[in-house]
């Protein structure tokens, strides 16, 4: 097997290919042994890839164990000598040399437990020893010098907290330092150390916190009903939820660690956490890794190669082939495939799910959340503090934005401006007509797919900024309105500009259509 046809099956077949590596180092071990003890390291799709690729490189791995290499490696002997294998090496120390049962690591190397320990000079003593401990200020101390507090936990984090609230219940304070960490008494005392340094922790700037326990013992006293103390919001939104996650020295919430991890993917170009990483290290979406020709299956049910959407006992399924569960409409009633909302955990079927209506509460013309057919609820009426709904930068309303940036009423006024204005920046006032008509279309996802036509934002271009005068004869051309299709040998009105001009014919005449532009905009 040369190595162009191994590292080809590190994407075709990587357990059949760590199989044959490993049965070639170990001849007296059987194959389907060996693939029982590879296919239970491996793991999905992106592990075992990455394991193949590693034995692939360097097929020495197997037989002298040593580092530098990926963790599922030493996983991968661990669990074939355990099975038996004895021509297989375990994971070695990479500073000693010693036999490995378990994996410590600092970055790509394995370390026994002995010679990763760090080796400093004790914050106490003086002297260059292993570090065991840290004291309250997080310097290095030795075996030898532990930092002792003999006060009371309880006794001095109450005191703390009725400075802060006077009065406070010391019973309530100390079962909720219990509660903060009930197994680790070294850990609360690090706590209660913390809140003693900086009491401002607890009344608002919690987002400082340099332990995670501080801000659940925060939420346990705010809950208790204690007086003073204040849950931080996150510093970056600013919303009152739950921060647990370190980002640049501060505790913010897992929106904005997810916002803080977006880059662009180098093939589609859309702006997302990444999924994977390609071989150079730079950043795919999600929607890239799956479309990947090398991450396309036959779908066991139609035959055809395409992207995985589910996988059963009997092979991947294609979106067309996975079948939705069938379930009884929580707004329409109708018993139909469909899945359960995000937001209320009811069943909604895929009509509903698509249909937008006006909300009864807000008036608004939304996709629906809730409610019946006939008195429809939209999303942010249904759970107006949904994590789900965000404030619109530009107008403020609560929209589901899938992406930075303003909702889609505020890109089609944005998108507008730029094809109608001037030179000057402002949108003449023979064309203001003709903007609020389209900038006040009900929906706002029809008139930014009609203005995405080349010819149609050509046209409007040229209307706002002058070489194209806004004249019947300069929109006589059918086509250059962005039209398409005939029928009985008549243009056809696409449905986005009936809608925007309120023509209801099916099919119209171009002299029709001339007549509702010159009634509206001429």
């Amino acid at each position: 097997m040369t190595t162009t046809d191994s590292l080809d099956r590190t994407v075709a077949d990587p357990i059949g290919l760590i199989t044959d590596l490993v049965a070639d180092a170990e001849s007296e071990f059987g194959s389907e042994a060996i693939r029982t003890v590879v296919t239970a390291v491996a793991g999905g799709r992106a592990k075992s890839r990455n394991l193949a690729k590693a034995l692939a490189t360097r097929p020495a791995l197997l037989t002298d164990g040593r580092s530098p290499a990926p963790r599922a490696v030493g996983d991968l002997l661990i669990g074939l000598r355990k099975a038996g294998a004895s021509a297989i090496s375990p994971p070695v120390c990479a500073d000693c040399g010693k036999g490995l049962r378990s994996l410590q690591r600092q970055g790509q190397d394995w370390y026994c437990s002995v010679c990763i320990k760090e080796t400093t000079e004790c914050a106490a003593c003086g002297n260059t020893r292993r570090v065991t401990f840290r004291d309250r200020k997080g310097l290095p101390r030795c075996s030898m010098c532990p930092d002792h507090d003999d006060r009371d936990p309880a006794t001095v984090i109450h005191a703390v907290i009725n400075a802060i609230a006077p009065g406070a219940d010391r019973d309530v304070v100390a079962e909720a330092l219990r509660r903060s960490a009930p197994h680790r008494p070294h850990y609360r005392q690090r706590v209660v150390w913390a809140l003693e340094e900086n009491p401002r922790l607890l009344t608002g700037e919690g987002y400082l916190a340099p332990h995670r326990a501080i801000l659940r013992f925060i939420e346990l006293l705010h809950e208790a009903g204690v007086p003073g103390i204040v849950r931080p919001p996150c510093p970056r939104c600013h919303r009152v939820v739950r921060i647990d996650k370190p980002l640049d020295g501060q505790r913010v919430c897992r929106n904005c660690i997810a916002k803080s991890r977006i880059e662009e993917c180098v093939r589609c170009g859309a702006r997302r956490k990444p999924a994977t990483r390609d071989a150079q290290g730079r950043p795919l979406c999600s929607n890239c890794l799956v479309t990947d020709p090398a991450n396309i299956e036959v779908c066991t049910n139609c035959g055809k190669r395409r992207r995985v959407q589910n996988r059963t006992p009997n092979g991947p399924l294609c979106p067309n082939c996975c079948p939705l569960p069938v379930l009884v409409c929580s707004i329409c009633s109708r018993t139909a495939p469909g899945t359960h909302s995000r937001l209320t955990g009811l069943p909604r079927c895929g009509g509903c799910d698509r249909r937008q209506a006006h909300c009864t509460t807000c008036g608004r013309l939304r996709g629906i959340h809730s409610g019946t057919a006939e008195a429809p609820v939209c999303g942010p009426c249904t759970a107006p503090d949904a994590e789900l709904w965000r404030p619109c930068p530009t107008c403020g309303e609560a929209e589901r934005l899938r992406a930075a940036g303003p909702c889609p009423r505020c890109t089609l006024k944005q998108r507008l401006h730029e094809l109608l204005a001037d030179d000057s920046g402002s949108i003449p006032p023979k064309l203001q007509a003709l903007n609020d008509a389209l900038a006040s279309t009900e929906r706002a996802s029809t008139a930014m797919r009609w203005l995405s036509g080349g010819i149609v934002s050509t046209i409007l271009s040229d209307l706002g900024s002058g070489p194209r005068p806004l004249t019947h004869e300069a929109l006589r051309v059918s086509s250059e309105l962005g039209w398409s299709g005939q029928r009985c040998g008549e243009p056809v009105v696409p449905p986005a500009l009936r809608r925007l001009l309120g023509e209801q014919a099916r099919v119209g005449h171009i002299d029709q259509v001339r007549r509702s532009l010159h009634g509206q905009f001429l």
